[in-house]
């Protein structure tokens, strides 16, 4: 299926690993100018060489802290008119109420929460001027299922769901559309570190971290390019009487 993407020009965030760089390469493949923004400015320049060279687009870098004041209105200027900007910056730490204090609370909410928050509203502003774009929103199904030992990431992926429908509700006349995915464990280098960090201490062996997997829907978690794939459908004109909503993306689990 043709996505008629090919032309357009998109902004990916926490795109130098993960799911955030299989975002911009998915949509490099379909054709967009990409430019791919996280805090690791060595990453983000081997992953624009890589997408240029594999897909023949445009593939430009920044590094920018998306938690620091101003760094969302840096971010907009630079990367000028959009077509499709993903919010996917940001991993909020673990813990339940009485082991996570107020710092690493605001800290993490800075980023993720404050981050999506902060960056929509300037280009949500480009695109309510142009009149078109979409925002999608990377956010997480503990927002959905919630935890109460990882209370800071559940709050803030419900605050950030409230965030997209409501936004999404109301972006059509603006000619914009504004919605997200849930993503449920997915094969990042941050889950397969967590899973061998428990294959060794459970299995004695961190190489069979796999046989831990085990119990998750398909026997596996998902790949960064399953949540990525369905991004770019929900960026492209074949989804474009889509908005204000959520798509989980964990095999089923949040139904459990």
């Amino acid at each position: 299926m043709d996505l008629e993407l090919k032309g357009k020009r998109a902004l990916i965030t926490g795109a130098s690993k993960g799911i955030g760089r299989a975002c911009a390469e998915v949509l490099a493949a379909e054709g967009c100018s990409v430019r791919i923004v996280s805090r690791t400015a060595e990453a983000l320049e081997s992953a624009a060489q890589e997408i240029r060279s594999r897909h023949g687009v445009e593939a430009q870098w920044k590094a920018a802290d998306l938690s620091q004041r101003g760094a969302a209105e840096e971010v907009a200027t630079w990367a000028g008119p959009l077509d499709i900007l993903v919010n996917n910056a940001g991993a909020i730490p673990g813990g339940d109420l009485l082991r996570v204090d107020e710092e690493t609370w605001r800290r993490a909410w800075d980023l993720k929460v404050f981050g999506y928050i902060n960056l929509s509203r300037q280009v949500y502003a480009q695109m309510k001027a142009r009149g078109s774009g979409v925002i999608v929103n990377v956010v997480g199904s503990a927002g959905e299922k919630m935890n109460a030992a990882y209370i800071t990431g559940s709050t803030g992926n419900a605050a950030l769901g409230a965030f997209t429908r409501a936004l999404g509700g109301a972006s059509h006349a603006d000619g914009v559309r504004v919605l997200g995915v849930n993503p449920g464990p997915i094969a990042t280098d941050r889950l397969v570190g967590l899973y061998k960090q428990m294959a060794q201490t459970q299995l004695g062996d961190a190489a069979r971290y796999e046989e831990l997997f085990k119990g998750m829907s398909f026997d596996r978690p998902g790949t960064p390019e399953e949540v990525a794939w369905t991004v770019a459908f929900f960026a492209s004109p074949r989804s474009s009487y889509t908005s204000g909503c959520m798509l989980t993306i964990d095999g089923g689990q949040v139904n459990r």
